[in-house]
C-alpha cells in the first residue's frame, strides 16, 4: 500500500536479529524498499559443519523476501531437517537448526567467501536471488565475534543462546576482532547521507554493541545523531524476545528504558518507547512514544508510519 510519507527519502536501518527483521517488514510497506539500506550485525556469525552462517544477514534476506516465518521469525518457513537429523545420526545430536532449504544458503556463501568474494558480495547475490529489493549490507567483511563472558566459561554468543538457552550467568560482553575490522564499504555514506537513520528494536548489548565496536561507525551515527533514532526494545520493563533483560541486571545495569537511553545518548537524538511506559531518566533525548509489539506486520507499519511522519525533518528528503 502506498504512503504518502514515502517521498523518495532515504532510510538506514541497523539491524540485528528478530526485532529488526519484524520492523523492517513495516517499513518496507511505507518506504520504497530501493530507497532503504539495512547495515547488519555480524557479531553471530559462527561456523558449522565447516559452513559459513550469517544468521542476522539471514533473517534480514529470508523475511524481506516473505520466507520467514511470522512469529518465530528465523529460518525458512515450512522448512524440514532431514540433512540435520543425518548429521546428527553421524556426530550426534546438534543444538543450532539448519533446515534443508537454508543449507543452500549456507553452501553458497562458504563456497563464495573461499573464493575470494567478500561478505558483502555474497550477499547482494543473496539478495538478487530472492529477489530483495533493500540494499542488505554486513556492517564489516572482517572477522567480528561476539563473545560472552559468563560464570560457565567465555561462549560464543550462538552457543551462549541457543546451546545454553541463555541460562548462564553474564559477567562480561567482548567482541573479538572489533578494534581490527573495517567497516564494509558504503556503510559510513549509507548513515552519513541519510534522511532518517533508525537503529532497530534490537539487543542493544549484543545486537548494536558489535557493530559499534568496528571503527567508524560511532563516529558516523555521531555525525549524523540529529538524524537518528533508536527504537527501544523493552515494553514494560521487559524484552519482547531474547534475554536482554537478564543480561542488563547481571550487568548492573537497570533493566528499563533509562538503560535503554543511556546506551544511545550521544549518536541518536531520539527514542522511541512504548506508548504508556515510564519514561528514561536520561536527559538529552527527544521521545516519542508509539506501539512497539510489532510482531503483527500492520503495527510495524503503523509504527514505521509514526517514525517517519515524526522524525523527518519537515517531511523533506535530503538533496
Amino acid at each position: 500500500m502506498e504512503n504518502p510519507i514515502d517521498n523518495g527519502s532515504k532510510i538506514t536501518l541497523l539491524a540485528g536479529g528478530v526485532g529488526a527483521a519484524r520492523f523492517l517488514r513495516g517499513l518496507v510497506r511505507v518506504v520504497d524498499p530501493r530507497n532503504i539500506t539495512v547495515i547488519v550485525n555480524t557479531g553471530d556469525d559462527e561456523e558449522f559443519y565447516g559452513l559459513s552462517v550469517s544468521p542476522d544477514i539471514d533473517t534480514i534476506i529470508y523475511t524481506l523476501a516473505g520466507l520467514a516465518p511470522l512469529e518465530r521469525g528465523w529460518g525458512i518457513d515450512g522448512d524440514t531437517f532431514h540433512t540435520k537429523a543425518a548429521l546428527d545420526r553421524l556426530y550426534g545430536e546438534s543444538w543450532f537448526a539448519l533446515g534443508d532449504r537454508d543449507l543452500a544458503t549456507h553452501i553458497f556463501r562458504t563456497q563464495e567467501l573461499a573464493r575470494g568474494r567478500t561478505l558483502t558480495e555474497c550477499t547482494e547475490d543473496l539478495c538478487r536471488h530472492h529477489a530483495v529489493g533493500c540494499r542488505v549490507v554486513p556492517v564489516t567483511n572482517d572477522r567480528l565475534r561476539t563473545l560472552v563472558d559468563t560464570d560457565a566459561g567465555t561462549l560464543g554468543f550462538q552457543e551462549y543462546l541457543v546451546k545454553r538457552r541463555a541460562r548462564p550467568l553474564v559477567r562480561d560482553i567482548r567482541f573479538d576482532g572489533g578494534g581490527d575490522a573495517r567497516l564494509s564499504p558504503g556503510v559510513v555514506e549509507a548513515i552519513t547521507g541519510a534522511d532518517l537513520v533508525i537503529i532497530a528494536p534490537s539487543n542493544p548489548l549484543v545486537s548494536l554493541g558489535p557493530m559499534l565496536a568496528v571503527t567508524g561507525l560511532t563516529e558516523a551515527l555521531r555525525e549524523s545523531a540529529p538524524s537518528v533514532v533508536a527504537i527501544s526494545p523493552l515494553i514494560g520493563n521487559k524484552a519482547v524476545k531474547g534475554p536482554l533483560v537478564r543480561m542488563l541486571t547481571a550487568l548492573g545495569y537497570r533493566s528499563d528504558n533509562s538503560a535503554i537511553a543511556s546506551f544511545y545518548a550521544g549518536i541518536a537524538s531520539t527514542l522511541v518507547i512504548n506508548r504508556g511506559d515510564q519514561r528514561p531518566e536520561v536527559t538529552g533525548l527527544n521521545l516519542l512514544e508509539g506501539d512497539t509489539l510489532i510482531i503483527d506486520p500492520d503495527a510495524a507499519q503503523i509504527l514505521a508510519g509514526e517514525i517517519l511522519e515524526k522524525c523527518l525533518k519537515q517531511g523533506e528528503p535530503r538533496r
